[in-house]
């Protein structure tokens, strides 16, 4: 398995497939609401993620390249026809860099603690370009911790903000799936798509 805690955090080379999901993720970059489910993304989403091999993270880091101040204001988890989502919604100024891997454990950043996901393998989610309400002045996620899940997708957990970066764990209900991650904007929202 690629990018667990214990061992090699690299990414697998995405197929043209993979890379076409990826730029679909781009073209929908602008759209105000996360996307529905068209039959043509579905079927290119499910082809995409339902090749054979080792499960993998596409597009699973990136470097904050400019100074931001955000907070996560909203958490959403829906199924759809071939994958699952998982979209974080963020207020505030600027884009958040990111890291999406599978780990595992759930270890929360700063206490060490070992937290309690539900699933059968886990990713985490760090968002960064982060902070507390009263450093970004826009009012936090203050849903259910953990969220409810659908589909692959056992539960959602927002444990902690800590120097800068956001801390969340998606566990599944299954071992590690292949996983696209996108950034869309207005508003700014990292969304991840989980083979279902």
């Amino acid at each position: 398995m690629i990018g667990r805690q214990s061992r090699s955090r690299g990414l697998i080379k995405p197929s043209a497939s993979a890379t076409a999901l990826v730029a679909l993720g781009v073209v929908v970059a602008g759209c105000g609401a996360d996307p529905p489910p068209d039959p043509t993304a579905t079927a290119a989403a499910a082809s995409a993620m339902s090749e054979p091999g080792p499960a993998g993270i596409t597009n699973g880091h990136a470097e904050l390249t400019a100074p931001a101040s955000l907070s996560v204001t909203d958490v959403r988890v829906g199924s759809h026809a071939g994958f699952d989502r998982v979209v974080y919604e963020l207020g505030g100024v600027g884009t958040p860099g990111w890291t999406v891997r599978y780990v595992d454990q759930a270890v929360q950043d700063a206490s060490g603690k070992v937290l309690d996901v539900p699933g059968r393998s886990i990713i985490e989610v760090s968002l960064t370009g982060t902070g507390y309400p009263f450093d970004t002045g826009v009012p936090p996620y203050a849903g259910p911790n953990p969220l409810p899940g659908a589909g692959v997708v056992s539960a959602v957990r927002m444990p902690t903000v800590f120097e800068g970066v956001t801390q969340s764990f998606v566990g599944l209900s299954t071992g590690p799936r292949p996983v696209t991650v996108s950034l869309l904007t207005d508003p700014v929202r990292l969304v991840l798509d989980v083979a279902g």
